[in-house]
């Protein structure tokens, strides 16, 4: 005879495992990876170090699971923005800048999510993410392209460049250990504004001194 989890049981395991996530998310947004340790997990969700190994068997697929996660919700964030009424260079210029200022919001999740040093797997983890991003931003830069705003462009290669140079740029912001002092509002202004320069191929040309400056196709 088979042994078969009651529902409540299910239930049981179901909750210990979300705590878990809970918790390790909560301690990644508060510190980062370093702060995240599998003792630490187990204190904030009440459980033993032996349970957190019960659903996750090594510290990296805890953290890919967190990851993941942390993506799914911030996936659903920028369908919504690119999806939302307006030009496709404002509905761009509104998914980067949202993306970025969330990054500046929680620096430490952010930072993990982008760059802290971490397993093989949880680099795996970030390059699915980045591939996820790019298809959310190769939507809006077809969408552009069709209408007129952007010229014609391989939309997959310039997506991916959008998602590189944000993710780049942020780096250095949002690394504590860095000690950057950048102004907020301007990293995230010359991060969107750069994106949308790349794929409208245009730029601002410096303008003579007394002149105002004009803009070249």
């Amino acid at each position: 005879m088979r042994y078969q989890r009651s529902r409540l049981m299910q239930e049981r395991l179901a909750d210990n495992r979300q705590r878990i996530l809970l918790s390790a998310r909560k301690l990644v947004s508060e510190g980062g990876f370093r702060a995240a340790q599998i003792a630490a997990v187990a204190t904030d969700a009440g459980l033993s170090t032996g349970s957190i190994y019960r659903y996750f068997p090594s510290k990296a697929e805890l953290f890919v699971e967190v990851l993941g996660e942390a993506v799914r919700h911030e996936i659903d964030i920028l369908r919504a923005l690119v999806q939302a009424p307006g030009s496709a260079a404002q509905r761009l210029q509104r998914a980067v800048e949202s993306f970025a200022g969330r990054a500046f919001d929680g620096p430490f999740l952010a930072y993990a999510f982008i760059a802290e040093p971490a397993d093989q797997e949880v680099d795996a983890e970030r390059i699915r993410a980045r591939r996820a991003f790019g298809d959310v931003f190769e939507t809006v830069l077809h969408q552009g392209i069709a209408s007129g705003e952007f010229p014609p462009q391989n939309a997959d290669v310039a997506a991916a460049c959008i998602v590189g140079a944000f993710t780049e740029a942020l780096i250095g912001p949002i690394g504590h250990a860095r000690g950057s002092r950048q102004d907020r509002g301007e990293v995230i202004r010359t991060i969107s504004r750069f994106c949308l320069q790349a794929v409208s191929g245009r730029q601002e040309v410096p303008a003579a001194p007394g002149k105002a400056r004009r803009r070249r196709a």
